[in-house]
């Protein structure tokens, strides 16, 4: 089977999730049956919603250090446990040989395929996500409708960042449903977890309903693009 090589960091704990839900997911009697993974946990990578919005240092050598030390290691294609990082996947894929599976791209298939074209997508994510439009770019493509928090992307960056990137658990996802709560009133059916810290949540508060995970997505992606079998009782 082909190595995975996982651009992480963004943060630790998604990239923990990203790994965990790989071996859950892979088909497998024995170690030996599991898929090959090589992880840089790079926390050096810059915040990425503050070099798009101007106020910080950009992520692109880092990211781009992180691939190309995946590819020397031995990793076939690479995976990368950040939304917002997705905006500079061009200037990653420029100067690596191997392939980068695109996770926004793939949620946004995902979610057709699941719910069709009829489905009005909420995005939750971060500032850098929203104003980049990187998930509305995808979803337009396939003529799928998009909402985005007018009263409440505040709440949803605070969860994100105070909530889960400083591991104040105990804090609770009130604020992720205060954000959930408005989309649904714009008139959202399916709701994105366009951050990896709204995916890392979903597993620690156990959230149910039509939620689309794209590191779910990109896990099993992975997967099968490395040659590996599902397993179909790992979802949970």
């Amino acid at each position: 089977m082909k190595t995975i090589g996982i651009i992480g960091g963004m943060g630790p704990l998604a990239t923990v999730h990203l790994f965990e839900r790989i071996v859950l997911r892979t088909k497998a009697e024995k170690d030996q049956d599991h898929i090959r993974i090589i992880i840089d946990n790079n926390t050096n990578i810059p915040d990425r919603t503050k070099a798009i919005l101007g106020q910080g240092e950009s992520p692109v050598n880092e990211l781009v250090r992180s691939a190309k030390m995946l590819e020397k290691s031995g990793a076939d294609f690479l995976i990368m446990p950040c939304n917002t990082a997705h905006y500079f996947i061009d200037q990653i894929k420029k100067n690596v040989e191997i392939p980068l599976i695109n996770m926004p791209e793939e949620a946004a298939r995902y979610t057709c395929e699941k719910y069709g074209k009829d489905a009005v997508v909420g995005i939750m994510a971060t500032d850098g996500t929203i104003k980049t439009k990187i998930y509305e770019n995808y979803y337009n493509e396939l003529g799928i409708k998009t909402l985005i928090p007018v009263r409440t992307q505040a709440h949803i960056m605070e969860f994100i960042y105070d909530v889960i990137k400083k591991g104040n658990y105990g804090a609770g996802p009130d604020l992720f449903f205060k954000c959930l709560e408005e989309l649904k009133e714009l008139g959202a059916n399916v709701f994105l977890l366009g951050c990896t810290e709204l995916s890392a949540a979903q597993y620690l508060y156990k959230f149910e309903g039509s939620f689309i995970n794209p590191m779910e997505v990109l896990a099993e992606k992975a997967i099968l693009y490395a040659g590996g079998d599902l397993n179909k009782d790992g979802i949970n």
